[in-house]
C-alpha cells in the first residue's frame, strides 16, 4: 500500500461532475491533486493547469512528481467539431504519451459499463479503443467501466429537477429498461483505493451500485412522494430528438 501523504496525482476533466467530487475527496485525504482543465474553466483546486488536448510540451514539467494520472475526459455526445474518436480515443492517446514523458507510472480511466470488443455502437467502440490504448501502453492501469454516476448536480438529476419545475416528468418508451447507478462518493472511494492499493493493478472493473432498478422506479424514487405527473413519450421520437437537438 502506498502512503497517501506522499501522493500527488494529475486529473483530467477536473472541472466536471465526477472530477470535482473525486478531486475534493482525494484532497480531504491528504492527496495533492493537479487539475487539468481547458482554458476558461473555473475550479477550486490548489493546483490547476490548462490544456486543450494534453499534447502541449509544457505539461511534462508541471506534472513532475505525480504518481498517478486520473483520466476523466470523455464525450457522450458527438458533434461535427468534437466526435468520439477525437475526444475519447485521440485525447486518451495523448494522455498515455504524457504519462510516459512525465514518468507517471499509473493511469486510471473511467470507461463505460457494457464496453466490449463486440459492440457496434459508436460511443462504446471509441471507449473500447481508448481502453486498448491504455492496456497496450505498458503503464500500470485501472479501468473502471462505470454505470451511471449520480450525486449532487449530476446531469440526469439536473434534467429531472427541471422537469419537476415544469410540472411533468417525461419517460422515453416503457421505462422498464434497467440501470444500476452508483453514488459519486462511492466512485471517489474506489478511485482512492485504486491509487493506494496494488490489488487494483492492471485490472478492468465494472463500477456499479448495489441495486438494479428500472427507470420507472428510479423516477418514482427521485420524486420522493411528489405528485408531479409522469408521461411516457415515444421512444423513437425521443431518440430522434437526442440525435438532432444538442439541448436534449
Amino acid at each position: 500500500m502506498v502512503h497517501k501523504n506522499s501522493l500527488k496525482v494529475a486529473m483530467t476533466g477536473a472541472n466536471g461532475f465526477v472530477g470535482k467530487n473525486v478531486g475534493n475527496a482525494l484532497a480531504k485525504r491528504g492527496i495533492s491533486v493537479v487539475g487539468i482543465v481547458r482554458k476558461g474553466s473555473s475550479i477550486n483546486f490548489v493546483d490547476v493547469i490548462t490544456s486543450e488536448d494534453l499534447s502541449e510540451n509544457y505539461l511534462t514539467s508541471k506534472l513532475h512528481g505525480c504518481t498517478a494520472f486520473l483520466h476523466f475526459i470523455g464525450r457522450g455526445k458527438q458533434t461535427v467539431y468534437s466526435d468520439y474518436q477525437k475526444i475519447n480515443v485521440g485525447i486518451t492517446k495523448n494522455a498515455v504519451n504524457l504519462c510516459k514523458k512525465a514518468k507517471i507510472k499509473k493511469i486510471i480511466y473511467i470507461s463505460g459499463l457494457g464496453v466490449s470488443k463486440d459492440t457496434t455502437f459508436g460511443y462504446f467502440i471509441s471507449k473500447f479503443q481508448a481502453e486498448q490504448e491504455i492496456i497496450n501502453s505498458g503503464l500500470d492501469y485501472t479501468i473502471f467501466r462505470a454505470s451511471y454516476i449520480i450525486g449532487k448536480d449530476d446531469s440526469l438529476s439536473n434534467l429531472l429537477f427541471k422537469q419537476i419545475k415544469k410540472g411533468i416528468m417525461l419517460i422515453p418508451g416503457s421505462g422498464r429498461y434497467r440501470l444500476q447507478p452508483i453514488f459519486v462518493g462511492d466512485v471517489a472511494e474506489v478511485v482512492f483505493q485504486s491509487i493506494t492499493q496494488k490489488k487494483f493493478s492492471n485490472k478492468i472493473i465494472d463500477l456499479v451500485g448495489p441495486r438494479v432498478i428500472t427507470f420507472n422506479d428510479y423516477i418514482r424514487d427521485f420524486l420522493q412522494g411528489k405528485k408531479t405527473p409522469i408521461k411516457n413519450i415515444n421512444l423513437e421520437d425521443a431518440y430522434h430528438a437526442a440525435l438532432n437537438n444538442p439541448k436534449t
